[in-house]
C-alpha cells in the first residue's frame, strides 16, 4: 500500500555566516555551557549564539521600556492633563529664533 507523500516543510533561510566571536572562559562555564547544549540537544555554537541572541533582543526590548513606580505615574499622569500655562518670554524668543534658523518641513516658515 503506497503512502502519500506530504510536502516538506519550508526552511528558514540561510544567514550567511561572515562574522566571529570568540570567548574565553573559566572550565566551570565551559562545562556548564556544554551540558546546557546537551541537554538542548544542539551544538556549543548554536546554543551560545541563541541564548545570546535572546538575551540581546530582550535587553534592547527593555531598553525602551520606561518603569514608573505608582507615585511617578500619577504625577506624570497629572503634568500630561493640567491645563498648559502660557508660554514664557524666553520660550516665544525660542520659537521665533527656530522660525528663523531651523529648515523642516514642519515649520512653514523654513519653506522658500
Amino acid at each position: 500500500m503506497d503512502v502519500p507523500r506530504t510536502a516538506s516543510k519550508e526552511k528558514s533561510p540561510v544567514r550567511a555566516k561572515e562574522g566571529r566571536l570568540v570567548a574565553r572562559v573559566s572550565r566551570v562555564d565551559k562545562e556548564l555551557i556544554e551540558r546546557g547544549a546537551e541537554v538542548a540537544g544542539i551544538s556549543v555554537a548554536n546554543f551560545v549564539i541563541s541564548h545570546a541572541r535572546k538575551a540581546a533582543e530582550t535587553l534592547i526590548r527593555e531598553e525602551g521600556v520606561i518603569r514608573l513606580t505608582a507615585e511617578e505615574s500619577r504625577h506624570l499622569m497629572d503634568a500630561l492633563l493640567a491645563t498648559p500655562s502660557p508660554p514664557t518670554a524666553a520660550a516665544k524668543k525660542a520659537l521665533a529664533r527656530y522660525k528663523q534658523t531651523v529648515l523642516s518641513d514642519v515649520n512653514p516658515a523654513s519653506q522658500g
